[in-house]
């Protein structure tokens, strides 16, 4: 099955979650948590994003982020390519650090930051990398001590989240109970996408409702309930056929073949054929990626132009970071 598109825009709240390769560790030392925890902070002070809660674990990470007017994906990759390269020399080993390409889930702020905030930040006490709240409360590897003050760190917007707990030190008091309530919940895989399809009680529940052709708006790539996933796809589809009608004043699927078959010396036709030369599969690609991410066209749409298949046009997408 071909990847999903990501979903972002301004003002989206995302939950990012990252693994090492084979299930590996990414953090060895501190040193290397330093390095990850540095990067986001400098992205989050130039206007990345707005981090609302954060965990690293040895072998994965958790991003509580809220897009600002920079798409999620450029500053991703700022982030993770410059903290492999590091990590690789560090550690003097080469390959692949991170397992596939992150994953990004959309999630429904008046409903789940909360819970998102209490979920990542116990992660090291369900995992047993402390032994209570009294060591998470001191863990520096969680946004959970900035929240209690324990640490300064003025990239993380603790007033917006303590804002959802009250005022002042009350806010504090209440953020802690809160987390003392989630100590018995255990892993949360509802909170990990598809929030309105596991509130339901999983897919047979969804299948039930429409077999009596009840329509159940569901979408892996977001945590929340139906009108906001029917929400959040509508407004997003408007936004890139908007996109696509400003652009495609100046540029459409033909015009953008011509350009890219002129900057590798290959003529339309040429890549409209189904070739699988080098040059000519690398222009395709290209071709591809404006399309879809740029224009707003379908997989299928490009793929009908280009003369190959439409699962040929998904892998290409997918596999682009």
């Amino acid at each position: 099955m071909p990847r999903l598109a990501r979903l972002d825009s301004p003002g989206v709240l995302h939950h990012v979650i990252g693994r090492g390769i084979e299930r590996r560790k990414i953090f060895y030392k501190d040193k290397d948590r330093e390095d990850f925890v540095e990067r986001l902070a400098e992205l989050s002070e130039k206007g990345a994003w707005a981090v609302y809660a954060w965990s690293l674990m040895p072998n994965h990470y958790h991003l509580l982020i809220k897009t600002k007017n920079q798409p999620l994906a450029d500053n991703m990759r700022k982030l993770l390519t410059g903290y492999a390269v590091n990590f690789n020399r560090r550690h003097k080993r080469v390959g692949h650090l991170f397992q596939n390409r992150y994953k990004s889930i959309v999630c429904q702020e008046e409903n789940y930051l909360r819970e998102l905030v209490r979920y990542l930040h116990l992660n090291p006490l369900r995992a047993r990398l402390v032994q209570d709240m009294e060591q998470l409360d001191r863990y520096p590897w969680t946004g959970h001590s900035a929240l209690l003050n324990r640490v300064k760190r003025e990239w993380q917007d603790t007033g917006y989240v303590l804002s959802y707990f009250g005022q002042g030190k009350k806010a504090r008091r209440n953020y802690l109970a809160y987390m003392m309530e989630g100590i018995t919940q255990g892993r949360r895989p509802d909170l990990v996408g598809g929030g309105l399809c596991r509130s339901l009680g999983g897919w047979s529940e969804v299948l039930a409702l429409r077999s009596h052709k009840e329509k159940v708006p569901y979408d892996q790539r977001i945590l929340g309930d139906g009108d906001f996933v029917e929400g959040l796809r509508s407004a997003l589809d408007d936004l890139i056929q908007r996109n696509r009608t400003s652009i495609g004043q100046s540029l459409n699927l033909e015009t953008l073949t011509e350009q890219t078959g002129s900057k590798y010396g290959l003529l339309p036709g040429e890549l409209r054929s189904g070739g699988r030369r080098r040059e000519v599969v690398r222009a395709r690609t290209e071709i591809a990626l404006g399309a879809v991410r740029e224009l707003g066209y379908s997989g299928a749409d490009v793929a009908r132009y280009l003369g190959v298949t439409t699962s040929c046009i998904n892998r290409m997408v997918g596999a682009a970071k």
